[in-house]
């Protein structure tokens, strides 16, 4: 993952958590539900970023294994 989508990543989770404070303050809960929505989108979108770099060091180290390199 790289850096940009780690920040990308990280500003939407902050915003959802201000939406979801938001509307816990006003009573709104569709603004709340709309916060909460957008954490975990941005959960997901780590969590895959994750499993994506793993693949990629799995990848390389069998790649490394195959031509001799370290």
């Amino acid at each position: 993952m790289g850096i940009a989508d780690d920040a990308q990543n990280t500003a939407a989770d902050l915003k959802g958590r201000a939406k979801e404070a938001a509307g816990a303050v006003t009573g709104n809960d569709d603004l709340k539900a709309e916060g909460q929505a957008d954490q975990a989108v941005a959960a997901v979108k780590d969590a895959i970023a994750d499993a994506a770099d793993k693949i990629k060091d799995g990848i390389d180290a069998v790649k490394d294994k195959l031509t001799g390199s370290s």
